[in-house]
């Protein structure tokens, strides 16, 4: 009996992530990491995009990332804000698209319809609003060369920041528009809205 060839393993894929980080995109984000990385394949570009969402799923997904076996490259391609910051601060080589941009801001808890607030619930959110604040600023300055005190402002000023921004806070390497190689294979993601 023969023996089944396999395909051969591409020694570089794109994935396509433009979409807000929930349970669901995540999810399928680190499965097709995943995947990819079962797969042996040695460069991964994420071209990403996205509104932010739940800071709990944007750690998990960096700290997924960053463990994975290939070099991981992150191209801005539109938009990255929020906690999309972090995904974003996982690549080892970081650039953005030329008209892209980044915004940052303070963590925000959702308060729903007849929610009573008491002093403890308001004392744990605080705290927890806190350490999800802290979590995504050693992450931010560890990866950029943003300055603590910098960090804070960001979380405090609600700023979106250029390309050009970006790179003078290390925050990406270079601004260039994303090139596929011909043949090379592209990983898009999409979820229903």
């Amino acid at each position: 009996m023969a023996a089944v060839q396999q395909p051969p393993v591409p020694p570089e894929v794109y994935v396509s992530f433009s979409a807000e980080i929930n349970p669901n995109t995540a999810e399928s984000l680190i499965a097709t990491m995943a995947d990819i990385a079962n797969k042996g394949v040695r460069k991964v570009t994420l071209c990403l995009s996205t509104p932010g969402g739940g800071v709990p799923k944007g750690i998990t997904i960096y700290n997924t990332l960053v463990a994975m076996p290939f070099k991981l490259v992150t191209h801005n391609v539109g938009n990255v804000d929020s906690v999309g910051n972090v995904v974003f601060l996982a690549g080892e080589e970081r650039f953005a698209c030329p008209h892209s941009t980044f915004m940052f801001h303070g963590v925000a808890w959702p308060a729903s319809d007849g929610e009573q607030l008491t002093r403890g619930v308001l004392k744990e959110r605080t705290e927890g609003l806190l350490a999800d604040e802290k979590r995504i600023g050693s992450i931010i300055k560890e990866r950029t060369k943003i300055a603590a005190g910098d960090v804070d402002a960001l979380f405090n000023e609600a700023k979106t920041k250029d390309a050009a921004d970006a790179v003078s806070g290390g925050i990406v390497h270079e601004i260039k528009d994303v090139q596929v190689p011909p043949g090379t294979p592209i990983f898009a993601l999409v979820f229903q809205r």
